[in-house]
């Protein structure tokens, strides 16, 4: 059960931002689980920069993933502040889970996510986003791993996500070079398109995604990030490398059978931009 949350409106507040037919350009998913107290400092920080230098109609959305302490109550009263922001309540745990359900049901043109922890510097996100609402690319990713590229983070960290790609290039055959920085942006028509195809619920969403991607002949657009590891992160890195490496596994042996699938994505898929440049 998912539930949508859309706050009355204070009269303080600006109206807001919404593009034709009152639907946002942008849609930036915020999955949170158990984080009431970093909610808010990084929530009014993303809508911050968003008013200064997004030009188009954006919307935040907070995606409650089950949380079991004042999480969603955080995001709710924090809606009563911020126009732009919805709250979504999932009843069961998943990051994966919780992207493909918001970004199923939005109505924005460009579809982004990113972690709580803005790990990942926001001035990352205009070249994210434009390359996506030009035309230039289909799927838009953050990249530690790209060059020029900022990375602050242990050397655990450091050898485990360098294998884990590595991984992918040996076995899918991946040309992207950082499948799991919480930091990417997904045009909603492809979005529509790959989605239903995407099963994992949990971090190998990510991967699964840009994989299909990968095979459907679409263009993946690589953005250096600066990107600071949060000391506090909950990932458990033992279960999770478990689960991506079974996902490798199983994506290798559904490939011949999405094929087809994958076919007719590509020849449905348009090229060109999603909207005008703004005027003024």
């Amino acid at each position: 059960m998912t539930v949508l949350v859309d706050m009355p409106q204070e009269k303080v507040n600006p109206a807001p931002r919404t593009g034709p037919l009152g639907h946002p350009v942008l849609d930036v998913v915020i999955p949170v689980y158990n984080e009431e107290v970093a909610l808010e400092a990084s929530v009014r920080t993303v809508h911050d920069y968003l008013v200064q230098h997004f030009a188009y109609p954006f919307r935040i959305t907070v995606a409650d993933n089950a949380s079991t302490d004042g999480t969603f109550q955080k995001a709710r009263a924090l809606a009563r502040h911020l126009p732009s922001l919805r709250v979504v309540h999932l009843e069961r745990k998943g990051r994966g889970r919780a992207l493909k359900q918001v970004w199923s049901e939005s109505d924005a043109a460009v579809l982004a996510y990113m972690d709580v922890d803005l790990s990942t510097d926001l001035s990352a996100l205009a070249p994210l986003v434009g390359a996506l609402m030009s035309g230039h690319s289909d799927v838009a990713i953050g990249s530690r791993l790209a060059r020029g590229a900022n990375v602050v983070r242990g050397p655990k960290r450091e050898f485990i996500s360098r294998s884990y790609n590595l991984i992918l290039r040996a076995t899918l055959h991946a040309r992207f070079s950082d499948a799991q920085c919480g930091f990417k942006a997904i045009r909603a028509d492809v979005a529509r398109e790959l989605l239903p195809m995407v099963t994992d619920t949990s971090w190998f969403f990510d991967t699964e995604l840009l994989v299909l991607a990968e095979r459907a002949g679409l263009r993946i657009h690589e953005v250096p990030v600066d990107w600071y590891d949060d000391p506090d992160s909950r990932v458990d890195i033992v279960s999770t490398t478990r689960d991506d490496l079974a996902g490798v596994w199983r994506m290798q042996r559904e490939r011949r059978g999405l094929a087809p699938q994958l076919a007719d994505v590509r020849d449905r898929m348009g090229r060109g931009a999603l909207l005008d440049p703004p005027r003024g």
